[in-house]
């Protein structure tokens, strides 16, 4: 058990906010600790919606993280960067980020657990690795992982404010009439079918970015940037303007003559500021040895 005791200097800040600024720890981890009755303002427990106000005194009881039941795997990583911070992987196509029904070992997750031990974020109070953002199992390319709790928030912030940069390489379907465009158009659950992703009025705000880098006979290879980040974003609105990617068997048939089965999409190119010397760092993997094939052909 750890106890942080702080005295305010701000007035009229929401209690999760200040805390989460002064101990460098997630504002939901804060209104959890608050919720477990860990957080008095000058003796008294801390309810979610208390302001603060200077001179007070804030007293912090933070339990030790509890260890998740993920059982850590020795499976090789591609690792593009390394340090105490972060850690940046080119994930291989196939290989899923966090275990889930059905798929308990062999993720990305499960390498991360053998390969950085003690070395974990311990964001609501659970050690496990870092997880900021993720990409699809048939996608490959590049993901940033983060090492402990600083890092993060700072990386989760970023993802947030859209000023991490992603770029992705793409084949979408058909013949592009316009060379570059902004697809803006709400993404949520399809009310049809809750397992897959949809074009919705009530959706959350999703931005994509295309330019085709290269117009061919049937299909088009594209650079496509994402201002934000929503679950299969841009398989999602790639087909929602009738160019559903080469292979996708969830958002088209998936069928086509090069043989591809699955969504022709890497994760080429992710920049962020880093959470310790605040410089900007970017790394670029090189296209999968299937998806170079699919190009020659």
């Amino acid at each position: 058990m750890e106890i942080e005791k702080i005295i305010s200097d701000v007035s009229d800040e929401r209690i999760d906010k200040f805390i989460s600024q002064k101990l460098d720890i997630s504002r939901s981890r804060v209104q959890k600790l608050i919720e477990e009755e860990c957080i008095t303002i000058d003796g008294k427990k801390a309810k979610n919606k208390d302001k603060v106000f200077p001179g007070q005194v804030i007293m912090v009881e933070i339990p030790e993280a509890k260890e998740v039941k993920i059982v850590a795997e020795d499976i090789k990583l591609d690792i593009l960067y390394e340090d105490d911070d972060v850690l940046v992987v080119n994930k291989p196509k196939g290989m899923v980020v966090h275990p889930a029904n059905g798929n308990q070992s062999g993720t990305l997750v499960n390498a991360i657990m053998a390969h950085c031990k003690d070395n974990l974020s311990g964001i609501n109070g659970e050690i496990r690795p870092g997880i900021v953002h993720r990409i699809d199992k048939d996608t490959s390319g590049v993901l940033v992982i983060a090492k402990n709790d600083k890092a993060h928030i700072s990386l989760a912030e970023q993802l947030k404010k859209h000023s991490m940069t992603r770029v992705y390489i793409a084949i979408a379907r058909g013949v592009f009439k316009d060379k570059q465009g902004v697809i803006d158009a709400k993404i949520g659950r399809n009310p049809k079918d809750r397992k897959k992703m949809g074009v919705v009025g009530n959706g959350r705000n999703a931005v994509t970015h295309y330019k085709v880098i290269k117009q061919l006979e049937d299909c088009a290879i594209l650079e496509v940037k994402l201002e934000t980040g929503r679950t299969h974003q841009i398989r999602v609105h790639m087909a929602y303007i009738g160019h559903p990617l080469l292979g996708d068997t969830v958002y088209s048939s998936g069928k086509n003559k090069y043989g591809f089965k699955s969504q022709a999409l890497h994760a080429k190119t992710l920049g962020f500021i880093h959470p310790t010397s605040k410089e900007y760092m970017e790394f670029s993997s090189n296209l999968p040895e299937e998806f170079q094939e699919l190009l020659a052909k």
